[in-house]
């Protein structure tokens, strides 16, 4: 793992697969939801970052099935792309208390 923070469509396809498993168009739709509208991802976009995300075993194909003669892939969270998104989590929430320290008037900590 590398200590740079996941683009941020990654990380909206990893939070909409928290809670249950779902096909492609089903985790837009959430991303979508979970973003207030903010973020739509395009086809292209999603099917090349949920590749991605397979690649690197952050999610896997739960299973495969065919939906009015055409297949669709139900993609999971899988271990790793939990405890993944557990430490993005973290990683952005000590971002956002020091957004607001900073917004409160305190100083830079030194480097």
């Amino acid at each position: 793992m590398t200590d740079r923070g996941m683009q941020e469509l990654a990380l909206l396809l990893l939070t909409a697969l928290a809670n249950e498993s779902r096909h492609g168009y089903a985790i837009a739709q959430e991303v979508k939801a979970i973003t207030d509208g903010r973020v739509a991802p395009r086809t292209g976009a999603l099917y090349g970052a949920l590749d991605r995300l397979l690649a690197d075993g952050l999610i896997s194909v739960e299973r495969e099935e065919v939906v009015g003669g055409r297949a669709r892939r139900i993609f999971a969270l899988t271990s790793t792309g939990r405890e993944r998104l557990e430490t993005e989590a973290e990683r952005l929430a000590a971002t956002a208390r020091e957004m607001r320290r900073r917004l409160a008037g305190g100083t830079a900590p030194a480097t």
